[in-house]
């Protein structure tokens, strides 16, 4: 049995498919971990979903900002972008069954391999929070969206504020910064103020910010993170951080990971994409 994880797949079902071959992914026998933002801005975000569903179990998936922003369009809470391709799932007669199946996903995992925890988000984790309060949280919002209230969650989820974390949060204030952390983060201060406005490269953070996972007072530090999100970042393998959006959508590639008899045993694993949108359509 192995144990995968790769990167942000946006609709890109070819390269999909391709990555599933090239790492001769068996369903009865491996585990591979999808780190969100399944559709939009590719071609065939359908067939994604679609080919996740088939594989449930043996594929997992968690939710990025693109999977949520599916979710509110399709609701009629939030409108859609310029640079979106979702019109065809929105029309497709199995719409709903797709979208029923899309909310009930979480916005974190924990796999256990080798003796190891390996934490898995689609963007980041505030510097005051425990690996085991991070999915504690993220429960906390895959029980909204679960919910038969998850249309009034999805209209207040939107917003950059409050942009800091409080055990004294509650109601959509709370939901929003957990969901902004885990989907939307890059950059935030020493003391964990979040920032939203800059994807650039992490080697180049607006003034009085740093990237998240270099907070030095990280509670997570030492435990292995694996995340996307940011292709300016691109592949980054450290002991305790795998980055693994390496700009599929942009014409750049599908990364994943193998995981050895340890986590820290780890091979990387990609295939080419051709470029569904020009960098820059953000």
């Amino acid at each position: 049995m192995a144990l995968y994880c790769a990167g942000d797949i946006q609709g890109c079902a070819q390269a999909f498919e391709q990555l599933l071959t090239h790492i001769g992914f068996s369903p009865s026998r491996d585990t591979l971990i999808l780190l969100g933002d399944l559709v939009n801005r590719g071609p065939d975000s359908t067939a994604v979903l679609r080919r996740c569903m088939a594989l449930e179990g043996s594929v997992q998936v968690i939710l990025g900002n693109h999977d949520l922003h599916l979710l509110a369009v399709a609701l009629g809470v939030r409108a859609p972008s310029r640079h979106d391709t979702l019109n065809e799932l929105l029309a497709h007669p199995h719409r709903q069954a797709m979208l029923d199946w899309l909310r009930r996903q979480p916005l974190a995992r924990q796999a256990l391999h080798g003796g190891g925890e390996l934490l898995l988000v689609h963007a980041g984790v505030l510097p005051q929070w425990s690996g085991a309060q991070t999915l504690h949280l993220a429960g906390e919002v895959q029980a909204a969206l679960s919910s038969t209230q998850w249309p009034d969650f999805l209209g207040q989820m939107y917003g950059d504020l409050p942009n800091a974390w409080s055990e004294h949060l509650q109601g959509a204030n709370r939901l929003r910064v957990i969901v902004n952390a885990l989907t939307r983060l890059r950059f935030c201060s020493s003391a964990g103020e979040m920032d939203f406005s800059s994807s650039e490269s992490a080697s180049a953070p607006p003034a009085g910010l740093i990237p998240w996972f270099d907070v030095p007072t990280r509670l997570t530090r030492g435990q292995l993170i694996a995340f996307g999100h940011w292709s300016t970042l691109g592949w980054m393998n450290r002991p305790d951080l795998l980055s693994l959006d390496t700009g599929c959508v942009w014409g750049g590639s599908l990364s994943a990971v193998r995981f050895g008899a340890t986590l820290a045993e780890r091979e990387h694993l990609q295939v080419p994409c051709p470029q569904a949108q020009r960098p820059g359509q953000r």
